[in-house]
């Protein structure tokens, strides 16, 4: 996940002011990462949908904090998208937001399965590391490239 999937706000650039821009009224907000769901969360901006694993570059770390998330485990071993992975996902895009996947492993390549499975309101958020936050608008386009990524890695 070299290349971003989409618009690449620079850290610096990456606060609520310039992360609304992408976002309206009924946005599907999704975040991957701990990071990112922090920060979405210290905005105030409550993902709908939201994929942690309790690190951050390879270091364990604290889970951001939430209330009232549906809390949903998965394991996924690093480098992977296991097919429980995928079936969860589906799972929790039907399920009342808020709602929380905690991977046992990691969740870095989840983004994928994410932007195919994700409903067509949907903005995905997920951090570039020593970059910045990536910005992902739903499309057909978005889709078609993602599901390519994950058929090319079976």
């Amino acid at each position: 996940m070299k290349i971003p999937l989409g618009v690449l706000l620079p850290e610096s650039q990456a606060d609520k002011q310039n992360i609304q821009k992408f976002l309206s009224d009924d946005s599907y907000v999704i975040t991957v990462g701990d990071r990112t769901t922090e920060k979405m969360i210290n905005f105030d901006l409550i993902p709908s949908l939201q994929i942690i694993d309790g690190q951050e570059k390879r270091k364990k770390r604290e889970p951001p904090k939430i209330a009232n998330a549906v809390e949903l485990t998965v394991d996924n071993p690093a480098a992977e998208i296991t097919q429980q992975c995928i079936d969860i996902i589906k799972k929790a895009l039907d399920m009342k937001p808020p709602v929380r996947i905690s991977v046992n492993g990691e969740e870095d390549l989840l983004v994928l399965p994410v932007c195919v499975h994700a409903p067509e309101n949907s903005v995905v958020l997920y951090g570039q590391p020593n970059e910045g936050l990536v910005i992902v608008e739903i499309t057909p386009q978005i889709r078609n490239k993602t599901q390519t990524l994950l058929d090319s890695m079976e």
